[in-house]
């Protein structure tokens, strides 16, 4: 049985005891993730979600937080200009082990959900606003003019 799942703006066919290199989860190595965005189901039938397959799911352990290979950027200007810009970079990427595939039932597994740690900040950010201190109302302030007219009278 395989399956076509979704994550980081990418598709992967996986089978079970696949090895996954796939964009930074919010996941610590050892723990178990549940990806629930399924497009493709196959083995004996095939199931093509429209757009997702309701109630699948493929579960995942996470081996370990690597880094990729280093893309480097490299930049020159021609002519008179003699400047040129090298620019590297190493994307965060988590390493997977499929476990299974859930064609039904992906619900009550009671395996979290995997998301990414964009996907986490956000949900985060918007979960907890932060506390609000009661404080006194401002006073409205009044210019040096107007503050020696009023001491006047």
């Amino acid at each position: 049985m395989f399956a076509v799942l979704k994550t980081g703006g990418k598709q992967y066919t996986v089978r079970a005891g696949d090895i996954l290199r796939v964009e930074k989860l919010d996941a610590i190595a050892g723990q178990k993730v549940q990806f629930n965005d399924i497009l493709v189901l196959g083995g004996d039938t095939m199931t093509v979600g429209a757009p997702l397959v309701v109630g699948a799911a493929v579960q995942a352990e996470v081996i370990d937080q690597i880094k990729a290979d280093k893309v480097i950027n490299y930049v020159k200007r021609r002519r008179k200009h003699s400047s040129q810009r090298t620019r590297g970079h190493r994307q965060q990427l988590t390493l997977l082990r499929v476990t299974e595939i859930l064609a039904a039932g992906a619900e009550g597994s009671g395996v979290a959900a995997a998301t990414g740690t964009a996907a986490a900040r956000r949900a985060a950010h918007n979960a907890a606003p932060a506390p609000k201190t009661e404080e006194a109302p401002a006073k409205p302030k009044r210019s040096a003019k107007k503050a020696e007219a009023a001491a006047q009278e």
